[in-house]
């Protein structure tokens, strides 16, 4: 059994349902799970009683959320040195043309050299569309987009996009790495930690 620590920043909500249902899946599997809003981490959070992190976060304005970002810089030594995995919700995933769900890599990407943290897998997920807790000018601008890629327009009403069978399908990936990864790190197959940025490319999540 290992100790993993899924800790998450959020903006409407989204990805920490995301966060909860990958511990969730991580328990069901019998792991030792400690979900944990990003806000809740100091940058001096200690890491070592966990033997893997994943960490997540929901993309605003084209940007994952500053206490993600912060938590991933002042932690790289930690999150290098161990098993880790990165998820993003966003409605870029979610959106039927290639170019956005591009976008929404990128946007993980600048992540990674902002911090320097090149985890072991990825996923991308798509977000939600929550008009009910928008002011006028948001729900307005977030329609326009709704209307040039999902059709999703109608105001009265939220919208989610997160493909959860692929939520569980990238828990059951990350349990499955940890373990391979703890129980003989010496393994030839075992990743080369000095070949990150490789690596996140060969493990992205579909």
């Amino acid at each position: 059994m290992a100790s993993i620590l899924v800790c998450y920043g959020t903006g409407e909500g989204q990805a920490r349902k995301v966060a909860r249902r990958i511990g969730g899946a991580l328990e069901d599997l019998g792991h030792g799970v400690a979900v944990v809003d990003a806000d809740d981490c100091p940058p001096d959070f200690d890491l070592e009683r966990f033997d893997a992190v994943l960490v997540g976060g929901s993309v605003h304005a084209g940007r994952n959320q500053a206490s993600v970002r912060t938590f991933a810089a002042a932690n790289r030594t930690a999150l290098l040195g161990r098993p880790s995995g990165f998820f993003q919700v966003s409605r870029f995933s979610a959106a039927p043309d290639e170019g956005r769900q591009a976008l929404a890599a990128s946007i993980a990407d600048d992540l990674f050299a902002e911090t320097g943290w090149y985890p072991d897998l990825l996923g991308l997920f798509g977000g939600a569309i929550r008009y009910s807790m928008y002011g006028y000018v948001k729900r307005q601008m977030v329609r326009w987009w709704a209307r040039r890629t999902t059709g999703d327009t109608d105001t009265s009403r939220d919208y989610e996009y997160t493909d959860w069978d692929a939520v569980s399908r990238f828990a059951a990936d990350f349990a499955e790495f940890v373990e391979r990864e703890l129980s003989d790190p010496a393994d030839g197959d075992a990743i080369d930690r000095d070949e990150r940025p490789d690596v996140v490319e060969e493990l992205t999540h579909p």
